[in-house]
């Protein structure tokens, strides 16, 4: 397996527009979840920072595609959360088209990474983002974050509601998460290493 040194980590560029979009040879892992699952926290563990990605006290703080340089082998896109009712229309309208943009050209992505909440069912705009990465055709892997808020009686339930709402197939990973404890982490790792 080849070897990662996350510590080894640069921001790139916030891009607000398809021409901003990095097309690089190098390989892309995109993430994308809700404004409110953590998507920063699940970045910044990944990486063993505490706020590299910014963590916002609101959510809806990403509003551009913002790239991350790690070990000079891949790219972390670190996309707009979404589905948060605290922003104006227009800027929810600006979101969506500049992640359909994004979605528009498939060679941006070598890996996606939805995270969604392992506590709840998938919200509508979680099984929209899911069709997005399916349609793209590129592999994706399914993170389900706040692990450590569900009782271990619960976990497979959840997990199984998930894989069933987002329609799954079994050849996606569904990874249990937790951004606040560290579980899931090198198995996450492991599956962003096979890009290299």
């Amino acid at each position: 397996m080849a070897a990662l040194n996350v510590s080894r980590t640069e921001f790139v560029r916030s891009a607000a527009s398809p021409k901003q979009f990095i097309r690089s040879s190098l390989p892309a892992v995109v993430f994308a979840g809700k404004s409110n699952v953590g998507k920063s926290s699940v970045i910044n563990r990944l990486l063993n920072r505490k706020n590299f990605a910014r963590v916002g006290a609101s959510p809806g703080k990403t509003v551009h595609v913002n790239y991350f340089l790690i070990d000079e082998k891949l790219y972390f896109v670190d996309l707009p959360g979404y589905g948060y009712a605290r922003v104006s229309r227009a800027e929810r309208d600006r979101w969506g088209k500049l992640m359909e943009d994004f979605f528009a050209e498939p060679s941006l992505m070598g890996l996606g990474v939805m995270i969604v909440d392992a506590r709840h069912k998938p919200t509508a705009d979680d099984v929209t983002m899911a069709a997005w990465f399916k349609d793209s055709g590129r592999p994706m892997l399914v993170v389900a974050n706040k692990l450590d808020k569900l009782r271990k009686s619960e976990i497979e339930a959840n997990l199984a509601l998930i894989r069933e709402t987002l329609a799954l197939p079994d050849t996606v990973p569904l990874i249990p998460f937790s951004a606040e404890k560290g579980q899931g982490r090198e198995t996450l790792l492991a599956e962003i290493v096979k890009l290299l």
